[in-house]
């Protein structure tokens, strides 16, 4: 067995072109700016989208609608328990990978086994590690039986994996190359008998966010590979045999490369039309926001901009009103919904604005 990893692949005009279209889409999404209510929505719908098609791809039955229901309100789907454990497996695992990339650590064989075992967990998070398979696995075809890949045999793997691993931390490529061949790596050496497909992609997933390019949680490539299934499957199937001692461990890997890069500059791309769309929404929603608001709640606004709560002295002073007239106006606020209490004791009393207006400041 080999103790380096030396991937094979070339750097054609059209992966150079897609690098380029995923970097300049990468500083288009960190430039815009964005109301953090609507940034937290943006990034939680992307996460049900990466549950939902990566675990569709392994034969998920549920809808996205039912994702959406049983991950947001726990809701059971008859006869359909074992898609449901899945799917709060990969749903938890994503947000591991999120902690794992904040750690800005590099990345280990312990939270690859770790990330593995959330997302054959269902949703439990209190796991072990998960040991690499003891026997032999095959993939075979669903339809006819035939085996369609042979990955190595089990006392190979431990080696393989700290090898894929130690490359992973070392290599100088761009992390979105890292990623592509990080991800048709794990599959390669398929270390589990199941769940590999899943954590694969979740390895994809903590590179890309690890090396910067997680596009503030927005994008989905899981969706990207969903949408034409057998192009993702033709892309990833590389070598002159489904054996990997025959050739697969060898095999030139550009025409996977290619794909793996097209696909995150595809979604990528989509992350700007969305953010794009999502900001003019809510421009126009502050523009409708300010049109219900009279003089004097637009200039109360200014004194919100510095704090986020405020006492009845400090209105007053701000409008040049008395004590008094200041918290005339602050009960009548209160009562429009244009303010509400934080503290209730008559001598400290504090207002907030009310959350339908805090997007205004």
């Amino acid at each position: 067995m080999k103790d380096a990893f030396n991937p094979i692949f070339s750097i054609t005009p059209e992966i150079a072109h897609n690098l380029m279209r995923i970097e300049a889409a990468r500083q288009q999404v960190i430039s815009l700016p964005m109301n953090p209510t609507v940034l937290r929505s943006l990034r939680e719908t992307a996460k049900l989208h990466t549950t939902h098609y990566s675990t569709m791809i392994e034969g998920n039955r549920l809808t996205e609608q039912q994702v959406q229901e049983v991950l947001l309100l726990d809701k059971h789907i008859p006869e359909k328990e074992r898609d449901e454990r899945e799917v709060k497996g990969f749903y938890e695992a994503l947000e591991l990978v999120e902690r794992y990339a904040k750690e800005i650590k590099p990345i280990t064989e312990k939270q690859l086994q770790t990330l593995h075992a959330v997302v054959m967990a269902g949703g439990n998070t209190r796991v072990k590690p998960t040991p690499y398979r003891t026997g032999q696995n095959v993939i075979r075809n669903g339809h006819s039986g035939t085996i369609v890949y042979m990955p190595p045999e089990a006392k190979d793997v431990p080696l393989l994996m700290k090898v894929l691993v130690a490359w992973i931390s070392h290599s100088d490529a761009p992390s979105p190359l890292v990623a592509a061949v990080a991800h048709y790596q794990f599959a390669t050496i398929h270390p589990y008998y199941d769940g590999n497909g899943r954590t694969a992609r979740l390895l994809a997933t903590l590179i890309l966010h690890v090396g910067g390019y997680d596009l503030k949680g927005l994008y989905s490539l899981e969706e990207y590979y969903a949408k034409d299934l057998q192009a993702y499957y033709d892309a990833i199937t590389i070598g002159p045999s489904h054996n990997y001692y025959m050739g697969r461990a060898e095999a030139d890997i550009t025409t996977w490369i290619a794909y793996f890069i097209e696909g995150m500059a595809i979604a990528c791309e989509k992350v700007i039309k969305q953010m794009t769309k999502a900001q003019e929404a809510g421009l126009q929603d502050h523009e409708q926001s300010m049109r219900t608001l009279d003089p004097k709640q637009r200039k109360a606004l200014e004194l919100f901009k510095q704090y986020r709560v405020i006492t009845n002295a400090q209105l007053a002073e701000f409008l040049g009103f008395t004590l008094r007239s200041s918290a005339a106006l602050c009960k009548k606020w209160v009562n429009e919904g244009f303010l509400q209490v934080v503290n209730p004791s008559f001598k400290a009393r504090t207002y907030t604005l009310a959350v339908p207006y805090e997007k205004l400041v």
